[in-house]
């Protein structure tokens, strides 16, 4: 299984055009060592020609054409990208999806959740309706289904496992203030031929025996390192809200909550990367304090471009 990082920031991404934090401002100017950042997808494939998209960012034009494995190789109009599969609803996650309306129908996997929020708080799939289209593949985790797996088709090598993960719905979701299985899923992915397994799941509210158990089963965990610590928006001035609010489980632990560095440190994973990572995150800065602790724990951070064979 090849995996391709495609995007590695949050939703903004680094630097986030309107901030002029500390880290955004030092990387426009190169007073801090960081790479520009765009907002989080990957894509995985069992033989580097076919692809499969989890979640469309809305820089998904930018991200397919610096990379040259998912351009077009024959033909006028072509694609190797086959099926996307959207983790929630989130519109720095779906948003790219309008950007490939000049393309084939395309293959759409998501839980009943997700396509009740494309249809009606943000209608993409309707408006999607009037260029390419969509093929609906329902992912039944819903109400006491807490887990599927399924199977795309060119896909015979890789079994997918979707997940409910615990998480928020985004602001135009009728689910905002009370969580609904399937709003936020992960993805367990694995390669029959080689039998190794991926976990992804960019947006992690939080880690409890259940989550563990299945990223237990992983050798590469690829999760959410959205923010360094709780309170880490409202000490730079950039918003009132902590990380348990804004549905993510930071880095660094605290008083309520065991941190995802110490929690992924535990685990036997081969490798363990960070992902979906915020602009006011200090792991940004590579000669900075916390990625140092990350270094020495084992947990890598992903970058744009990055390749993971498993």
């Amino acid at each position: 299984m090849k995996v391709l990082v495609l995007g590695s920031g949050a939703g903004g991404g680094f630097p986030q055009w309107n901030c002029n934090c500390r880290l955004c401002a030092g990387q426009r100017q190169g007073e801090v060592d960081a790479s520009a950042r765009t907002q989080s997808s990957i894509a995985v494939s069992q033989d580097g020609q076919s692809w499969v998209l989890l979640n469309a960012s809305p820089d998904i034009g930018q991200q397919i054409r610096s990379q040259p494995q998912l351009r077009p190789r024959s033909g006028l109009r072509d694609t190797p990208i086959k099926a996307v599969v959207l983790m929630d609803a989130q519109i720095d996650h779906v948003t790219g999806l309008l950007s490939l309306r000049e393309g084939p129908r395309i293959k759409l996997y998501a839980t009943p959740c997700v396509f009740e929020d494309l249809t009606t708080g943000l209608p993409l799939i309707n408006v999607l309706q009037h260029y390419c289209g969509t093929r609906w593949h329902m992912l039944p985790v819903a109400g006491h289904q807490t887990s599927a797996e399924f199977a795309i088709a060119g896909f015979d090598t890789l079994r997918f496992t979707a997940i409910a993960i615990p998480g928020m719905a985004p602001p135009y979701s009728p689910h905002r203030r009370e969580q609904v299985t399937g709003d936020n899923i992960a993805l367990l992915i694995e390669d029959l031929a080689t039998g190794q397994r991926l976990f992804y799941a960019p947006g992690l509210a939080d880690v409890g025996e259940q989550e563990l158990q299945w990223m237990r089963r992983a050798d590469c965990l690829l999760v959410d390192g959205t923010f360094w610590q709780e309170c880490e928006m409202r000490d730079a001035g950039l918003s009132a809200k902590t990380a348990r609010e804004m549905g993510h489980l930071p880095q660094q632990c605290s008083d309520t909550r065991t941190g995802m560095a110490e929690l992924i440190g535990a685990l036997p994973a081969q490798r363990k990367v960070l992902i979906h990572i915020n602009n006011s995150n200090p792991i940004l800065d590579q000669s900075s304090e916390q990625r140092r602790v990350l270094h020495a724990s084992g947990i890598e951070v992903a970058h744009d471009g990055m390749e993971i064979l498993l």
